[in-house]
């Protein structure tokens, strides 16, 4: 008898303990609920806004940020499209905001709930890819450039594109691993535009492209910046950012944008359509556009600010970088890509595919 006492004991022990778990459980899941409401969901690209802005931004509204992050637009758009997580606000590039709102994924921005547009220097405003800024607010802008060691290269000799199909470059070349930017600073080179669909225009561009391998060293991503930097190579095709990056580390690297144009990006703030937290996601965009915000993010950043009030805010130094806030001459040169359709995304693809393989 003392031994089923014992055993029922226990058992009536467990389900107390069960029962006491559950409650804890579904308290703790409804306390999650509630702070969710506070909760907002930033999808950007990494290490891509200062942190003491975040926490700043919490500590001035109430909302706390959930930051995300990824590493490509397509990434992006496959998980903003499949759903499952309800992000708040992200920071697709201009080609990819015209795929997100012609996909149906993005809001419509009520203009009577932002503040500080007037803040952005108009000149990365009414772009192609959404006119009248329906649905995005420009965050940085930058261009594709050349990254070149100082010491070896003379910065005075790469005025336009072709310069680099020089063949003084033989086997120091590094080139961004991009379809759409490598055929672009082609295309440029020959006159065209970067949003071309032209068969012949691409073939062209295709042949001259193919006559570049002998100074190609590598076709690279991310780590272009890192083998610029410890001299791996002395000329190099890539981004403002990522030439800024290799010239912080290495103060023998400078950067150019050709005379004869180039790309100008431009990434943006954008509302997803399955927002949960559309106030919080207005605050937040408001914030950014503060000069003060915007200056502090742009200095930590390293990319150029499209806010005017907060270029005027930072250091002469910074201000005075022709590289990264080109003169009016090489700006109305820049050209932002459109969002091309399947076939010539194809195309081009299939075009730099070709390319690369000639140099295996």
């Amino acid at each position: 008898m003392k031994k089923i006492l014992m055993t029922f004991s226990g058992v009536f022990l467990l389900i107390l303990v069960l029962l006491g778990l559950q409650w804890g459980l579904s308290a703790s899941r409804n306390q999650d609920s509630s702070s969710s409401k506070d909760t907002l969901t930033f999808y950007n690209w990494g290490d891509y806004i200062d942190p003491s802005i975040l926490k700043d931004f919490t500590k001035e509204t109430g909302y706390k940020v959930n930051y995300q992050t990824f590493d490509s637009n397509e990434a992006m758009y496959t998980k903003i499209k499949q759903g499952g997580t309800n992000f708040d606000l992200a920071v697709p590039s201009d080609y990819m905001v015209s795929k997100l709102k012609n996909g149906g994924l993005l809001a419509k921005l009520d203009k009577s709930q932002l503040t500080g547009m007037d803040n952005l220097n108009k000149q990365f405003l009414n772009q192609s890819f959404d006119k009248g800024n329906q649905y995005s607010v420009p965050y940085f802008w930058g261009t594709l450039g050349i990254l070149y060691n100082k010491k070896v290269v003379n910065g005075s000799d790469l005025k336009d594109w072709s310069s680099i199909w020089s063949s003084k470059y033989r086997h120091q070349l590094l080139l961004v691993d991009s379809a759409r930017d490598i055929l672009g600073m082609t295309l440029i080179s020959q006159g065209k535009s970067v949003n071309d669909q032209n068969t012949a225009d691409l073939a062209a561009a295709q042949g001259k492209l193919s006559s570049l391998m002998p100074n190609v060293k590598a076709i690279v991503g991310d780590e272009l910046k890192l083998y610029m930097a410890q001299g791996e190579a002395n000329i190099a095709v890539t981004y403002s950012g990522e030439a800024k990056n290799a010239m912080e580390k290495n103060s023998d690297l400078a950067y150019t944008v050709p005379e004869d144009g180039s790309n100008l990006w431009l990434d943006n703030l954008v509302i997803p359509k399955s927002a949960k937290h559309k106030k919080a996601a207005y605050a937040l965009i408001n914030y950014l556009n503060r000069p003060e915000v915007a200056a502090k993010n742009a200095e930590y950043i390293g990319y150029a600010t499209p806010n005017q009030k907060a270029y005027q805010l930072l250091p002469n130094s910074v201000k005075s970088e022709q590289a990264f806030y080109p003169k009016q001459s090489i700006l109305d040169k820049l050209q932002v890509y459109q969002n091309f359709n399947q076939y010539w995304t194809q195309k081009y693809n299939d075009a730099f595919l070709e390319f690369k393989l000639g140099k295996q």
